[in-house]
């Protein structure tokens, strides 16, 4: 196994929270403890996906505000906050409350496009404006401005026994400075540099040309990321890969990883769609093989942040073994050192 150059200086995990329509106060307090867990772990960093209109977790930060009051030191973030779906008023509104209440731990992920099927949920989010709505990369400053302190509102002043600002309240300074892009392509990757965001990269990439493997095409981005950003090699970058231990697996557990990376394999062989996404292969293996499969991706060579995503099919013991596995085996065999809780 290759000795590391340079250790990984965070480690955190993702999930979506899953929840069964007749339960779900259930799927989200599994969610909430798994965060929970991944801060007893010394996890650094834990992260909530977005399912609207989907049976996941729809408001990740109202998850994330009550994780705020069952934990006290890991960081919490989106991975990513689709914006099309959001008011960047409302929700640097949101952010900022967040932060407030996590004491400074909130980590915004966010990222641009057109809702997913648009043409079927259009009249129930944009009914007045669905044909004029920008959901390019200007809804991304426009919440960046609002976090830094830009003007929301003409009117400051007290009315009556009323007091109002021009910004968005509460202000916390430096929570822009915490937003990521989460990006697929070297476009977004380029723009998230320019504006000296932080990168949010995950197990999905969009294929520029023919014939690219993935890592490839990964390391591609974070390079011109860099190479566009003020901190230039300082600047940071997360990693999100389906990466899962089998060390205290039981043999049926270790069957279904493997059944579920076999079937998900074919996906990685080729650019699908016209948007040419590519998907990388999920790792399963013991923590010395895991180990080496990392060193060998490119694109994880360039990083020192790694979020790993945690299939949302399985079943909470499946995950309290692969944080379990991932927190004790494999990030100190990486020379991840666990936070001191």
């Amino acid at each position: 196994m290759p000795t590391p150059d340079r250790p990984p200086r965070s480690l955190g995990f993702l999930t979506i929270g899953l929840f069964d329509e007749r339960r779900p106060a259930e799927g989200h307090e599994a969610t909430l403890r798994l965060i929970e867990l991944g801060e007893q772990l010394g996890f650094d960093s834990a992260w909530l996906r977005h399912r609207h209109l989907q049976y996941g977790i729809s408001s990740p930060l109202t998850v994330l505000a009550a994780a705020t009051q069952r934990t006290r030191r890991i960081a919490l973030g989106t991975a990513v906050t689709p914006l099309g779906w959001e008011n960047p008023l409302r929700y640097a509104e949101d952010l900022a409350t967040v932060d407030v209440l996590s004491g400074g731990r909130l980590n915004p992920g966010v990222s641009v496009g057109i809702p997913a099927h648009y043409e079927d949920v259009k009249d129930a989010l944009y009914p007045d404006t669905a044909d004029r709505e920008d959901f390019g990369y200007g809804r991304v400053e426009r919440l960046l401005g609002l976090l830094r302190g830009d003007t929301a509102s003409a009117f400051r002043g007290v009315e009556g026994i009323e007091s109002y600002s021009e910004r968005v309240q509460p202000h916390v300074p430096g929570l822009a400075g915490r937003v990521w892009y989460g990006g697929g392509s070297l476009r977004s990757a380029r723009w998230a540099g320019q504006q000296g965001l932080r990168l949010l990269t995950s197990n999905v990439v969009k294929a520029e040309q023919d014939g690219e493997k993935f890592a490839s095409i990964q390391l591609g981005q974070i390079q011109a990321f860099r190479a566009a950003h003020p901190d230039g090699e300082r600047a940071r970058v997360s990693q999100g890969l389906v990466v899962i231990p089998t060390d205290s697996a039981t043999p049926a557990q270790r069957a279904k990883y493997r059944a579920y990376a076999a079937s998900r394999h074919a996906r990685t062989l080729v650019p699908h769609g016209p948007a040419r996404l590519l998907f990388a292969p999920d790792l399963v293996g013991n923590a010395e093989q895991l180990a080496e499969l990392l060193y060998a991706h490119a694109a994880f060579r360039e990083v020192d942040e790694v979020a790993v995503a945690l299939p949302f099919t399985f079943e909470p013991e499946d995950h309290t073994q692969i944080l379990t596995d991932l927190a004790t085996r494999l990030g100190p065999l990486l020379g991840w050192k666990p936070a001191v809780n």
